[in-house]
């Protein structure tokens, strides 16, 4: 396990605790969420620098600016309510001949 601290602005509240094999602990607004790389496996792959870049994006929200992955703090308190949807753009869709 790597214990990893970021110290934010106080214009943030929104951190990194601690990376791990298994996912991602984060603080946000004074709360500690485990964000598994199950939920956001996209991250599992991500720089630590890139992870380490979240903000808050607005009062409901929080987002990595560099991996382009916006979560609602709603869905780290309930995640069950949050099934992993991946949509897709049209331009991924193109095949290559």
């Amino acid at each position: 396990m790597q214990q990893i601290s970021k110290n934010n602005t106080a214009s943030t509240s929104a951190s990194v605790l601690m990376i791990n094999g298994d996912g991602i602990m984060l603080s946000v607004c004074g709360q500690d969420y485990f964000l598994s790389y199950n939920r956001v496996p996209w991250m599992r792959d991500a720089s630590i620098s890139h992870v380490l870049d979240v903000r808050m994006s607005g009062r409901n929200a929080i987002e990595w600016p560099a991996l382009d992955v916006d979560l609602e703090i709603e869905s780290l308190k309930h995640p069950e309510r949050y099934p992993l949807v991946i949509k897709r753009n049209p331009v991924d869709m193109v095949a290559t001949v």
